[in-house]
C-alpha cells in the first residue's frame, strides 16, 4: 500500500485526463438546467497570490458539486488587461504594457491550470483584445447616438502621478484608488455616461437583491444618496443668470443670508468678471484645486471664501444677498451651490460668523426665543416658524411643503429629488486603454466613427513617455485622420481611451458567446446562460465595478439587447487573506522565509540573527511582505492540501488567517484518509460485497449501522452546507468525523454486512470530498476501481430512514485534557469504548510509551473516558 499521497504525480495526471477528455467545455442544452459561476477576472499581474487562490478554489467548489448535481455549469475565466497598473509596470520594467500583459497572462493561466479549477479555458478572453473592445466602442457610439454619451468642460478628478482623471468612485478618501496619492481638481473636456437617468431604478432593486450581502446594497444605495427636497431658483441680481439650488430644508429659506457655490461652479468665473473682486476669486479657485475635494477632504481644512462681487435675490423675502464661492462646498453633491442659512446649520454660522454675515432665526423651539447675536451654535432641530412671513407660527415640517407650493406658484421653486451619484467620467489620459471611437473636426464638431471602421486598433509600437502620460497625442499616424463627414484632411482622432471598468462592466456576458463576431454577444447563447447566478469576488468592487456593471445591464435592456436588469442573482463577497508581520531591527519587514524560528514563538532574522518582533495579523501585502507564494506552497504540498487548508481554515466571507500549522493540518487529514481508503480496499473483497445502500434499520450489527447513520448524516451536512450557506469549512468538518468514524470499524473481521457499509462510507466520502480536493479523490477514485472520472458521478442522497440514531458521543481526555472525539452506540461496551480511546491516533500521540495507571469512564448524556498515564 501506498502509505503517503503523492501530489507531484497525481496532480498533473488528473489534469491532463480532465483536459484531454474536454470535461469543462460546456454548450448551450436547453434539455439541462444551466447554472453560471463567475469569480472576478484578475488583473494579469504575472503571479497569482493566495487571494486569487481562495477566491477560484471557493468557486471550484460549488461548480464542481453543481456538475455532479447534474446542472450544465459555465465556469469561465480571462484577464481585465487593460489600464494603469500595466502601463505603471511596464515603465518601471522598461518594457511595454503589450509584451508585460500578455507574458503575464501565459504565466498566470499556468498557475490557474496547476491549481487544477475547472475553466472552460476555450472561453478565455482578454480585455486588451481588438476583438473585445471593439463591441464596447460599438456601444458607446450606439449610446452616443441615444444621448446617453456626451462631452462637456468639467473640473475633475486628477491624479499627477498617473497622469489621468479619475472618476468620483476611483477617489477613495481624497486620493487615487490605484496610487494613494492625493487626488486635486483640474478642468478638462471628458467624456461622460448618464448613469444618472437610472439613479433610481439602481436604487430601487437594491431590495430586490436577496441573494447580495446587506453589507454591499448598503454601500450601493449611500453612494447613489437620494435625498427628498425642493428645487430653488435665486435670480443674480444685475444679471440674466440664475443660481439653482437642492435643499432638504425649504422652511429655512427665509434665514438664507447668503449663497455659497463650490470653486469649481461654472457661474463663478462669470460673476466675478468686471468686478474688483476677480483676482481675488481667481487665487482662491487656484488654491482650492490643490485641496482635497471630497465630504472627508472637507474637515481637514479650515472653512474659507471669497465674496465674488455679486448678489443674488432671496425667492422668499426678495432681498439682495452676497455670493461667496466657498472651499466647503462640493461640485459634486446637489448642484454646487447652496443657500447658506446660519442659524440652522453649523457650518454656515462658522462662515457668517468669521465674514461677518447677517444670522436671522427661522425655527426655534415652541417656547425658546433664540438670539442670533448671542447664539453660540446653529440650531438643526424641529419647531415653530419666525421671522417667515404668512408662515409665522406653523410648525417646521408643515411649512417645507408649504413654502414650496407657494415659491413653485410664482415659478421660483418646487419639489425635487437629487442624488449624490454623478455621471461616470470614462475619458482616460492613458495609452493602454480602448481608444474613443469619436473624430474631431474644425468644421462638424465631434463626429463618431462609422461602425465599419471599427475597431479603432490601440497601436501597440507607441513608446511610453516616462512620466506616464499618454504617447497617443504624439503619434500622429494615429491621431491625424479624415472626417468621415466632411472629408476634411485635417480632423484629429481622440486620443483619449477608456476607463478600464468599461471592459469589465459587460465581460461576463462576453464570456456566453466569446468568438462570437456579428456583435457583443450572441443573444442566444446570453439569454441561456445570463444572468450570472453566482458571482463572487472581493468587497472592494461593492461601489465600483458592481454598480457599473448593473448600469451596463440597464443600458442593454434599454436598447432590448437583454430581457434582465441585475446582472448577478447571487454575490458572494470572501474575505481577505491575513498574516502576522516580521520586522528585523535592522532589515525591517521580513518575507516568511527571511524569518527563521527559534521556539514555539520566537524568530530571527536569518540575513542578521537579531530577533524578529512579530506583529499583529493584517491583510497581506507586498509592502509589508507577510505574502505567502502560491508556488511554494503547491511544491510543497500540492493544489488540493492547499484548496483545503483555504476552504477549511474560516467562512468564506470572513478573513483568513494563514497559518502553517493549520497548511500541515490539512495535509495530515488527507494523508489520513488516504491511509484508511487503501487499507479498507485491500481488506474487502469488492468481487463479493457491493456497498450497502438500503435503510438503516436492515443492519443487525450496531457498529455498522452506526457508521451507516454517520454516512447519511455527513451527505446531508456537506449538501446544506454546499447548497444554503458555502460554509465549506463545516462541511469538511463533517467529513472528519466520518473518517473517524471510519478508523472506529475493525477491518479484520470477515462481516459482510459490514464490509458493505465500510464500502458505502467510502463511497460516499470520496464523492463528498471531491468538489474540495478533486485530484485526491479522482485517484482514490480509480484505486477503488472505478473507470472514469468522480466528476460523472451522481452527488451522493441522503437516505431520510437512516439519520437518526440510537448514539452517544464519547470525549476522551489524557491526564484531563481534551484529546479526542467519536460516536459509539449507545449500547456499546465500556470495554469496546476504551478499546477505541487507547486506539485513537491522537490520544496514542499523547500517550506515547507512558504507562496508563487507570482509564476513568463516566456515562451520562455523553461518555467522558479520561486516561491518567
Amino acid at each position: 500500500m501506498e502509505e503517503r499521497y503523492n501530489p507531484a504525480d497525481v496532480e498533473p495526471k488528473w489534469q491532463a485526463f480532465w483536459k484531454d477528455r474536454g470535461l469543462f467545455k460546456v454548450t448551450e442544452d436547453p434539455s439541462k438546467e444551466k447554472y453560471y459561476l463567475l469569480e472576478m477576472f484578475p488583473y494579469p499581474s504575472g503571479k497569482i497570490h493566495i487571494g486569487h487562490v481562495r477566491n477560484y478554489t471557493i468557486g471550484d467548489v460549488v461548480v464542481r458539486y453543481k456538475r455532479m448535481q447534474g446542472y450544465n455549469v459555465l465556469h469561465p475565466m480571462g484577464w481585465d488587461a487593460f489600464g494603469m497598473p500595466a502601463e505603471n509596470a511596464a515603465i518601471d520594467n522598461n518594457t511595454h504594457p503589450a509584451a508585460w500583459t500578455y507574458d503575464n497572462i501565459r504565466a498566470m493561466r499556468a498557475q490557474l491550470k496547476k491549481m487544477g479549477f475547472s475553466y472552460d479555458w476555450d472561453r478565455e478572453i482578454a480585455t486588451c483584445r481588438p476583438e473585445y473592445y471593439k463591441w464596447e466602442q460599438w456601444l458607446f457610439l450606439k449610446m452616443l447616438e441615444n444621448g446617453m454619451a456626451y462631452r462637456k468642460e468639467s473640473f475633475v478628478n486628477w491624479c499627477e502621478k498617473c497622469q489621468t482623471v479619475l472618476a468620483n468612485e476611483q477617489v477613495e478618501q481624497d486620493k487615487c484608488w490605484r496610487c494613494s496619492q492625493p487626488v486635486h481638481q483640474k478642468k478638462l473636456w471628458q467624456w461622460f455616461f448618464k448613469i444618472t437617468d437610472f439613479a433610481e431604478d439602481l436604487l430601487v432593486h437594491c431590495d430586490l437583491l436577496p441573494g447580495w450581502p446587506d453589507k454591499v446594497t448598503v454601500m450601493q444605495k449611500n453612494w447613489i444618496g437620494k435625498s427628498v427636497g425642493s428645487e430653488l431658483k435665486f435670480q443674480v441680481a444685475d444679471m440674466d443668470e440664475e443660481i439653482e439650488v437642492f435643499t432638504t430644508r425649504p422652511d429655512t429659506i427665509f434665514g438664507a443670508t447668503f449663497m455659497c457655490l463650490a470653486p469649481e461652479h461654472p457661474l463663478v468665473e462669470t460673476l466675478c468678471q468686471g468686478t474688483d473682486q476677480a483676482a481675488a476669486v481667481a487665487d482662491f479657485v487656484e488654491k482650492v484645486a490643490a485641496q482635497e475635494r471630497s465630504l472627508e477632504g472637507l474637515e481637514k481644512y479650515e472653512k474659507e471664501g471669497v465674496f465674488t462681487g455679486r448678489f443674488c435675490i432671496n425667492p422668499a423675502t426678495g432681498e439682495k444677498i452676497p455670493i461667496y464661492t466657498a472651499n466647503f462646498v462640493l461640485m459634486g453633491y446637489g448642484t454646487g451651490a447652496i443657500m447658506s442659512v446660519p442659524c440652522g446649520d453649523q457650518r454656515d454660522f462658522d462662515f457668517a460668523r468669521k465674514y461677518h454675515l447677517e444670522i436671522r432665526v427661522v425655527v426655534q423651539s415652541e417656547g425658546e426665543t433664540l438670539d442670533p447675536d448671542t447664539m453660540e451654535a446653529a440650531y438643526a432641530g424641529p419647531g415653530v416658524m419666525v421671522n417667515s412671513g404668512r408662515f409665522d407660527g406653523m410648525d417646521n415640517d408643515t411649512a417645507m411643503e408649504a413654502i414650496t407650493d407657494w415659491l413653485a406658484a410664482q415659478g421660483r421653486g418646487k419639489k425635487a429629488i437629487s442624488y449624490r451619484l454623478r455621471d461616470w467620467g470614462i475619458s482616460r489620459q492613458r495609452y493602454w486603454g480602448a481608444p474613443i471611437p469619436v473624430i474631431h473636426c474644425p468644421d462638424c464638431g465631434v463626429v463618431p466613427v462609422p461602425e465599419t471602421d471599427l475597431p479603432i486598433t490601440l497601436p501597440e509600437d507607441a513608446n511610453l513617455l516616462a512620466k506616464g502620460g499618454s504617447p497617443l497625442p504624439t503619434l500622429d499616424y494615429f491621431k491625424q485622420t479624415i472626417c468621415p463627414a466632411c472629408g476634411r484632411e485635417d480632423a484629429r482622432r481622440d486620443t483619449d481611451t477608456m476607463d478600464t471598468f468599461v471592459e469589465s462592466s459587460w465581460y461576463y456576458l462576453r464570456y456566453c458567446s466569446p468568438r462570437y463576431e456579428s456583435g457583443m454577444f450572441d443573444p442566444d447563447a446570453v439569454k441561456y446562460w445570463a444572468p450570472v447566478d453566482q458571482y463572487i469576488g472581493g468587497v472592494e468592487h461593492a461601489v465600483l465595478h458592481l454598480l457599473y456593471s448593473r448600469y451596463f445591464m440597464r443600458v442593454l435592456h434599454h436598447f432590448g439587447m437583454v430581457d434582465f436588469k441585475e446582472p448577478f442573482t447571487r454575490l458572494l463577497t470572501q474575505g481577505m487573506v491575513c498574516k502576522e508581520t516580521m520586522t528585523c531591527p535592522e532589515h525591517g519587514y521580513l518575507f516568511p522565509e527571511q524569518a527563521k524560528k527559534k521556539g514555539d514563538d520566537a524568530f530571527v532574522c536569518t540575513r542578521c540573527g537579531k530577533d524578529v518582533e512579530v506583529g499583529r495579523v493584517i491583510k497581506m501585502s507586498k509592502s509589508k511582505k507577510n505574502v505567502v507564494d502560491p508556488n511554494d506552497l503547491l511544491e510543497k504540498y500540492g493544489a488540493d492540501v492547499t484548496r483545503l487548508f483555504c476552504l477549511f481554515a474560516a467562512p468564506p466571507e470572513r478573513d483568513l488567517e494563514w497559518s502553517e500549522d493549520g497548511v500541515d493540518g490539512s495535509n495530515r487529514f488527507i494523508n489520513r484518509v488516504w491511509r484508511r481508503v487503501l487499507e479498507c480496499m485491500e481488506k474487502i473483497d469488492t468481487q463479493q460485497v457491493a456497498p450497502f445502500s438500503g435503510p438503516a434499520g436492515d443492519l443487525k450489527n450496531p457498529a455498522a449501522k452506526a457508521l451507516y447513520i454517520k454516512t447519511h448524516q455527513t451527505i446531508q451536512k456537506v449538501t446544506a452546507d454546499i447548497d444554503e450557506s458555502f460554509h465549506f469549512n463545516t462541511a469538511i468538518a463533517a467529513v472528519m468525523e466520518l473518517v473517524n468514524a471510519l478508523y472506529t470499524i475493525d477491518l479484520d473481521t470477515s462481516d459482510k454486512e459490514t464490509n458493505a457499509v465500510v464500502l458505502a462510507a467510502i463511497n460516499n466520502m470520496v464523492l463528498l470530498l471531491s468538489p474540495f480536493v478533486p485530484h485526491f479523490c479522482e485517484e482514490l477514485f480509480e484505486k477503488m476501481g472505478h473507470k472514469g472520472s468522480v466528476l460523472a458521478q451522481p452527488w451522493p442522497k441522503f437516505r431520510k430512514d437512516s439519520l437518526e440514531t440510537d448514539q452517544a458521543l464519547v470525549v476522551v481526555q489524557v491526564n484531563g485534557k481534551l484529546r479526542a472525539k467519536f460516536s459509539v452506540a449507545a449500547d456499546t461496551s465500556e470495554a469496546v469504548i476504551k478499546e477505541t480511546a487507547l486506539a485513537d491516533e491522537n490520544v496514542v500521540r499523547h500517550i506515547q510509551d507512558q504507562p496508563v495507571k487507570k482509564i476513568i469512564l463516566v456515562n451520562k448524556k455523553q461518555i467522558l473516558v479520561n486516561i491518567v498515564v
